[in-house]
């Protein structure tokens, strides 16, 4: 799978590449993550890519030509899956679209900013909206990182043991039921006994319950 990363500020993006999980699935070349500087696609000698809204209002608008000219010179050299517009009201992201997005090969992230973005790259640019949450952040390089590490976890061979991300939370559209570990006994908290009886058709009915008391108790809207 090929990721790009469309940015005016780059250098947000460089932590949540650079470590753990999403280091290691690009240094076994399961993924590529490129981050494009979109002040680098500026005609403008001073390199800006914003503008005042026409109509007047407070804050600045990216403009369309940069985006433009990164989406088309990243077209030019492969197809795309899907371009992607992380903007606070586009589709919630949920496990299932993370899933589905696991399966394709190309993907453009685009970074919004200021007061976000020239109406007609959402016309005519980009094929999808996602947003992480019904809230603003200063910029899209955030949820770009959220979208990626939800998707780039899925990809096969990323995780050493394949079947954890499966029974992730909202995979089966439950919570994840509670999870213990050594000491079975710790201050008088005890690890319920299930779980060490060694008796894995029990242990399997004991997370079921344990996550469907969990999703009515938390998230009853799951189901």
């Amino acid at each position: 799978m090929r990721i790009d990363i469309i940015t005016c500020l780059p250098r947000l993006l460089e932590s949540p590449f650079g470590d753990s999980i999403l280091k290691r699935a690009q240094e076994k070349n399961l993924v590529t993550v490129k981050v494009h500087d979109l002040r680098e696609y500026s005609t403008n000698k001073h390199r800006t890519t914003d503008d005042y809204a026409f109509g007047g209002g407070a804050g600045m608008v990216m403009m369309i030509e940069p985006i433009d000219r990164c989406i088309s010179a990243l077209k030019a050299e492969r197809n795309y899956d899907e371009i992607i517009y992380m903007s606070p009201d586009g589709e919630l992201l949920s496990q299932s679209i993370a899933n589905q997005l696991s399966l394709k090969q190309n993907l453009i992230l685009l970074c919004g900013h200021y007061k976000g973005v020239d109406e007609r790259v959402r016309q005519h640019l980009v094929t999808r909206e996602i947003s992480i949450g019904d809230y603003v952040l200063s910029g899209g390089e955030l949820a770009a990182a959220v979208l990626a590490d939800s998707v780039i976890r899925l990809l096969p061979g990323v995780l050493n043991d394949e079947t954890s991300a499966l029974s992730d939370s909202f995979q089966d559209g439950l919570i994840a039921p509670p999870v213990y570990t050594r000491p079975a006994e710790y201050k008088g908290w005890n690890v319920p006994e299930v779980l060490l009886s060694g008796h894995q058709a029990k242990i399997e009915e004991w997370k079921q319950e344990q996550s469907l008391k969990r999703t009515q108790e938390r998230r009853p809207d799951l189901l």
